[in-house]
């Protein structure tokens, strides 16, 4: 259950990071309020998981597939340019995350 639970804390926190960028520096009272709500959302459940997952992996997935997905929805809702490099970059934290999972087994 530890990897629905984080599954869970990452749809929370690439949600809260729109709603920031939505908010516009906290101007925007309803998106700034989505904003803390996603969070804490996002980490109750990433502490709920933490209870089975290992931190290193945990914290390895949840960031990696946050700036993944992250930056795919700043490319669709937001319009920002995805640069060959920051791909390149993208792949490397995958890469990495992957290893990582191996060498929990």
């Amino acid at each position: 259950m530890g990897y629905v639970y984080l599954s869970i804390a990452i749809i929370g926190e690439f949600i809260g990071t729109n709603c920031l960028k939505a908010s516009q520096g906290f101007t925007h009272v309803g998106w700034t309020l989505a904003t803390f709500l996603a969070y804490t959302f996002c980490f109750y459940w990433f502490s709920v998981s933490l209870k089975s997952v290992p931190l290193n992996l945990a914290y390895a997935l949840w960031s990696g597939i946050g700036i993944v997905v992250t930056a795919i929805l700043s490319a669709l809702i937001w319009h920002e340019n995805i640069s060959l490099t920051g791909v390149l970059g993208m792949m490397l934290i995958i890469v990495g995350a992957v290893i990582m999972n191996f060498s929990e087994a």
